[in-house]
Protein backbone atom coordinates (compact mmCIF):
# COMPACT_ATOMS: atom_id res chain seq x y z
CA UNK A 1 0.00 0.00 0.00
CA UNK A 2 1.34 3.30 -0.89
CA UNK A 3 3.26 5.43 2.28
CA UNK A 4 1.44 8.67 3.12
CA UNK A 5 3.17 11.71 4.38
CA UNK A 6 1.84 11.25 8.38
CA UNK A 7 2.38 7.39 7.95
CA UNK A 8 6.24 8.52 7.12
CA UNK A 9 6.83 11.13 9.63
CA UNK A 10 5.25 8.91 12.84
CA UNK A 11 8.31 6.21 11.79
CA UNK A 12 9.59 5.28 15.21
CA UNK A 13 13.55 4.10 15.54
CA UNK A 14 14.02 0.54 16.42
CA UNK A 15 17.07 -0.78 17.72
CA UNK A 16 18.25 -2.16 13.99
CA UNK A 17 17.75 -0.18 10.74
CA UNK A 18 14.42 -1.82 9.21
CA UNK A 19 12.48 -0.92 5.80
CA UNK A 20 8.66 0.39 4.81
CA UNK A 21 7.82 0.08 1.63
CA UNK A 22 6.20 2.87 -1.32
CA UNK A 23 5.41 0.71 -4.56
CA UNK A 24 7.53 0.24 -7.47
CA UNK A 25 10.81 -0.33 -5.45
CA UNK A 26 11.13 3.07 -4.17
CA UNK A 27 10.75 2.75 0.14
CA UNK A 28 11.98 4.11 2.99
CA UNK A 29 14.87 3.04 5.41
CA UNK A 30 14.54 4.16 8.93
CA UNK A 31 17.77 4.38 10.73
CA UNK A 32 17.88 3.67 15.10
CA UNK A 33 19.18 7.46 14.80
CA UNK A 34 15.56 8.38 13.68
CA UNK A 35 17.00 9.45 9.96
CA UNK A 36 14.38 8.18 7.73
CA UNK A 37 16.30 7.56 4.34
CA UNK A 38 14.70 7.19 0.96
CA UNK A 39 15.73 4.00 -1.31
CA UNK A 40 15.21 2.41 -4.35
CA UNK A 41 15.74 -1.21 -5.38
CA UNK A 42 15.63 -2.10 -8.85
CA UNK A 43 17.04 -4.88 -11.24
CA UNK A 44 19.39 -4.63 -14.34
CA UNK A 45 20.90 -7.85 -16.19
CA UNK A 46 19.16 -10.07 -13.64
CA UNK A 47 21.53 -7.87 -10.93
CA UNK A 48 19.81 -6.51 -8.06
CA UNK A 49 20.88 -2.95 -7.14
CA UNK A 50 19.71 -0.02 -5.07
CA UNK A 51 19.91 3.70 -5.49
CA UNK A 52 19.92 6.03 -2.95
CA UNK A 53 17.68 9.61 -3.34
CA UNK A 54 18.71 12.00 -0.14
CA UNK A 55 16.67 11.65 3.65
CA UNK A 56 13.06 12.86 4.11
CA UNK A 57 12.06 15.92 4.86
CA UNK A 58 14.45 17.06 3.17
CA UNK A 59 13.74 14.99 -0.56
CA UNK A 60 9.73 14.75 0.03
CA UNK A 61 7.41 11.86 -0.58
CA UNK A 62 6.64 13.46 -3.71
CA UNK A 63 10.25 14.13 -4.67
CA UNK A 64 10.90 10.61 -3.84
CA UNK A 65 8.27 9.43 -6.47
CA UNK A 66 9.61 11.72 -8.79
CA UNK A 67 13.10 10.52 -8.57
CA UNK A 68 11.74 7.04 -8.96
CA UNK A 69 9.99 7.64 -12.09
CA UNK A 70 13.16 8.90 -13.16
CA UNK A 71 15.26 6.41 -12.77
CA UNK A 72 12.30 3.86 -14.14
CA UNK A 73 12.25 5.58 -17.63
CA UNK A 74 15.94 4.94 -17.78
CA UNK A 75 15.50 1.12 -17.06
CA UNK A 76 12.85 0.97 -19.59
CA UNK A 77 15.70 2.49 -22.22
CA UNK A 78 18.21 0.00 -21.22
CA UNK A 79 20.23 1.93 -19.16
CA UNK A 80 21.40 1.70 -15.58
CA UNK A 81 20.03 4.74 -13.57
CA UNK A 82 23.10 4.10 -10.40
CA UNK A 83 25.47 4.15 -13.40
CA UNK A 84 24.00 7.55 -14.79
CA UNK A 85 23.70 9.02 -11.46
CA UNK A 86 27.41 8.08 -10.94
CA UNK A 87 28.55 9.35 -13.93
CA UNK A 88 26.57 12.89 -13.62
CA UNK A 89 28.55 12.88 -9.91
CA UNK A 90 31.71 12.31 -12.31
CA UNK A 91 31.23 14.84 -14.50
CA UNK A 92 30.10 17.54 -11.42
CA UNK A 93 33.00 17.37 -9.63
CA UNK A 94 35.27 17.42 -12.92
CA UNK A 95 33.35 20.48 -13.42
CA UNK A 96 34.53 21.87 -10.43
CA UNK A 97 37.94 21.07 -10.57
CA UNK A 98 38.39 18.71 -8.28
CA UNK A 99 40.28 16.64 -10.59
CA UNK A 100 44.02 15.03 -9.86
CA UNK A 101 46.00 17.65 -11.62
CA UNK A 102 44.25 20.11 -9.45
CA UNK A 103 45.85 18.90 -6.42
CA UNK A 104 48.99 18.28 -8.32
CA UNK A 105 49.60 21.78 -8.58
CA UNK A 106 48.37 22.49 -5.20
CA UNK A 107 51.33 19.82 -3.95
CA UNK A 108 54.05 21.68 -5.72
CA UNK A 109 52.74 25.06 -5.10
CA UNK A 110 53.29 23.70 -1.33
CA UNK A 111 56.87 22.12 -1.88
CA UNK A 112 57.63 25.72 -3.37
CA UNK A 113 56.38 27.83 -0.15
CA UNK A 114 58.50 25.08 1.96
CA UNK A 115 61.39 26.10 0.12
CA UNK A 116 62.22 22.69 -1.38
CA UNK A 117 65.38 22.69 -3.05
CA UNK A 118 65.40 23.32 -6.37
CA UNK A 119 66.34 19.55 -7.55
CA UNK A 120 63.80 18.05 -5.21
CA UNK A 121 61.17 20.20 -7.05
CA UNK A 122 62.35 19.45 -10.31
CA UNK A 123 61.83 15.48 -9.49
CA UNK A 124 58.10 16.43 -8.10
CA UNK A 125 57.18 18.12 -11.38
CA UNK A 126 58.76 15.24 -13.49
CA UNK A 127 57.19 12.61 -11.76
CA UNK A 128 53.54 14.38 -11.32
CA UNK A 129 53.83 15.20 -14.93
CA UNK A 130 53.93 11.70 -15.79
CA UNK A 131 51.09 10.90 -13.09
CA UNK A 132 49.02 13.58 -14.65
CA UNK A 133 49.20 12.10 -18.05
CA UNK A 134 47.19 9.46 -17.22
CA UNK A 135 45.60 10.74 -13.89
CA UNK A 136 45.52 14.23 -14.71
CA UNK A 137 41.80 14.97 -15.76
CA UNK A 138 40.23 12.37 -13.56
CA UNK A 139 38.21 14.01 -10.41
CA UNK A 140 40.24 12.55 -7.64
CA UNK A 141 37.61 10.81 -5.30
CA UNK A 142 37.63 8.47 -8.94
CA UNK A 143 40.62 7.11 -9.06
CA UNK A 144 41.08 3.57 -7.71
CA UNK A 145 44.26 1.58 -6.78
CA UNK A 146 43.68 -0.21 -10.26
CA UNK A 147 43.92 3.08 -12.19
CA UNK A 148 47.00 4.32 -10.17
CA UNK A 149 48.69 1.02 -10.77
CA UNK A 150 48.04 1.04 -14.83
CA UNK A 151 50.09 4.36 -14.59
CA UNK A 152 52.81 2.74 -12.75
CA UNK A 153 52.71 -0.23 -14.88
CA UNK A 154 53.85 2.12 -18.06
CA UNK A 155 56.56 3.10 -16.31
CA UNK A 156 57.38 -0.45 -14.84
CA UNK A 157 57.29 -1.55 -18.26
CA UNK A 158 60.16 0.71 -19.51
CA UNK A 159 62.70 -1.14 -16.88
CA UNK A 160 62.20 2.19 -14.89
CA UNK A 161 61.24 0.36 -11.03
CA UNK A 162 62.43 3.29 -9.00
CA UNK A 163 60.93 5.64 -10.97
CA UNK A 164 57.70 4.05 -10.33
CA UNK A 165 58.45 3.24 -7.02
CA UNK A 166 58.81 6.79 -6.40
CA UNK A 167 55.83 7.58 -8.80
CA UNK A 168 53.86 5.58 -6.28
CA UNK A 169 55.08 7.61 -2.93
CA UNK A 170 54.10 11.22 -5.27
CA UNK A 171 50.64 10.18 -6.00
CA UNK A 172 50.24 8.75 -2.23
CA UNK A 173 51.33 12.08 -0.90
CA UNK A 174 48.96 14.25 -3.86
CA UNK A 175 46.11 11.90 -1.83
CA UNK A 176 47.14 12.81 1.56
CA UNK A 177 46.87 16.61 0.35
CA UNK A 178 43.13 16.05 -1.40
CA UNK A 179 42.32 13.93 2.02
CA UNK A 180 42.86 17.02 4.27
CA UNK A 181 40.93 19.05 2.25
CA UNK A 182 38.15 16.66 1.93
CA UNK A 183 38.41 16.18 -1.71
CA UNK A 184 38.82 12.16 -1.16
CA UNK A 185 38.61 9.40 1.10
CA UNK A 186 41.25 7.43 0.93
CA UNK A 187 44.92 7.03 -0.57
CA UNK A 188 44.87 4.15 -3.26
CA UNK A 189 48.36 3.77 -3.35
CA UNK A 190 48.37 2.29 -0.06
CA UNK A 191 47.09 -0.71 -1.33
CA UNK A 192 49.86 -1.39 -4.01
CA UNK A 193 52.74 -1.37 -1.54
CA UNK A 194 54.64 -4.30 -2.72
CA UNK A 195 52.97 -4.34 -6.24
CA UNK A 196 55.57 -2.88 -7.84
CA UNK A 197 59.10 -5.04 -9.08
CA UNK A 198 61.73 -3.98 -6.38
CA UNK A 199 64.18 -2.20 -8.07
CA UNK A 200 67.83 -4.05 -7.51
CA UNK A 201 70.00 -1.53 -5.28
CA UNK A 202 73.21 -0.68 -6.99
CA UNK A 203 75.89 1.16 -4.08
CA UNK A 204 77.96 4.15 -5.95
CA UNK A 205 81.56 3.10 -5.76
CA UNK A 206 83.59 4.13 -2.86
CA UNK A 207 87.38 5.02 -2.13
CA UNK A 208 87.38 3.23 0.82
CA UNK A 209 91.28 2.60 0.61
CA UNK A 210 94.12 5.45 2.10
CA UNK A 211 96.37 5.07 -0.83
CA UNK A 212 93.38 5.32 -3.80
CA UNK A 213 92.28 8.26 -1.91
CA UNK A 214 96.05 9.82 -1.69
CA UNK A 215 95.59 9.21 -5.62
CA UNK A 216 92.60 11.08 -6.21
CA UNK A 217 93.46 13.94 -4.52
CA UNK A 218 96.97 14.51 -6.21
CA UNK A 219 94.86 14.18 -9.56
CA UNK A 220 92.77 16.50 -8.52
CA UNK A 221 95.58 19.00 -7.88
CA UNK A 222 96.95 18.23 -10.81
CA UNK A 223 93.60 19.10 -12.69
CA UNK A 224 94.21 21.74 -15.64
CA UNK A 225 90.25 22.72 -16.46
CA UNK A 226 88.47 25.13 -15.02
CA UNK A 227 90.35 26.55 -11.59
CA UNK A 228 86.56 26.93 -9.96
CA UNK A 229 86.13 23.38 -10.95
CA UNK A 230 89.42 22.31 -9.09
CA UNK A 231 88.54 24.57 -6.03
CA UNK A 232 85.41 23.11 -5.32
CA UNK A 233 86.39 19.29 -5.82
CA UNK A 234 89.29 20.38 -3.11
CA UNK A 235 86.98 21.66 -1.11
CA UNK A 236 84.34 19.20 -1.50
CA UNK A 237 87.66 16.21 -0.10
CA UNK A 238 87.96 18.60 2.80
CA UNK A 239 83.47 19.02 3.64
CA UNK A 240 82.36 15.72 2.23
CA UNK A 241 79.00 17.22 1.23
CA UNK A 242 76.57 16.53 -1.90
CA UNK A 243 77.98 18.70 -4.92
CA UNK A 244 74.68 21.35 -4.57
CA UNK A 245 75.43 22.62 -1.37
CA UNK A 246 78.86 23.37 -2.50
CA UNK A 247 77.67 25.28 -6.35
CA UNK A 248 75.49 27.09 -4.82
CA UNK A 249 77.01 28.11 -1.09
CA UNK A 250 77.44 31.90 -0.67
CA UNK A 251 79.55 34.21 0.96
CA UNK A 252 77.44 35.14 3.96
CA UNK A 253 77.15 31.23 5.07
CA UNK A 254 80.74 30.86 6.12
CA UNK A 255 81.94 32.81 9.48
CA UNK A 256 85.19 32.55 9.09
CA UNK A 257 86.50 34.42 12.62
CA UNK A 258 84.97 30.72 13.81
CA UNK A 259 85.62 28.66 10.48
CA UNK A 260 81.54 27.59 10.17
CA UNK A 261 80.03 26.99 7.39
CA UNK A 262 76.27 27.18 7.67
CA UNK A 263 74.09 25.32 5.47
CA UNK A 264 70.59 27.12 5.26
CA UNK A 265 67.73 24.19 5.79
CA UNK A 266 65.51 25.47 2.83
CA UNK A 267 69.28 24.38 0.63
CA UNK A 268 69.39 20.78 1.94
CA UNK A 269 68.26 17.93 0.11
CA UNK A 270 64.20 17.00 0.89
CA UNK A 271 62.97 13.68 0.40
CA UNK A 272 59.89 13.81 -2.37
CA UNK A 273 57.53 12.22 -0.41
CA UNK A 274 56.72 10.26 2.60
Amino acid sequence: MPLSDIQIRNLKPKEKPYKVSDFDGLYVTVTPTGSRLWHMKYRIEGREKRLSFGAYPAVTLASARRLRAQARALLASGEDPGAVKKEKKRLSREADGETFAKFAEAYIAKARKEHKAPATLATTEWLLGLANADLGNTPISDITSPIVLACLRKVEAKGNYETAKRLRAIIGAVFRQAIANGAAENDPTYALRGALITPTVTHRAAITDPTELGGLLRAIDGFHGQTTTKIALQFLSIVAQRPNEIRFAKWEDFDFTRRVWSIPAEQMKNATAA
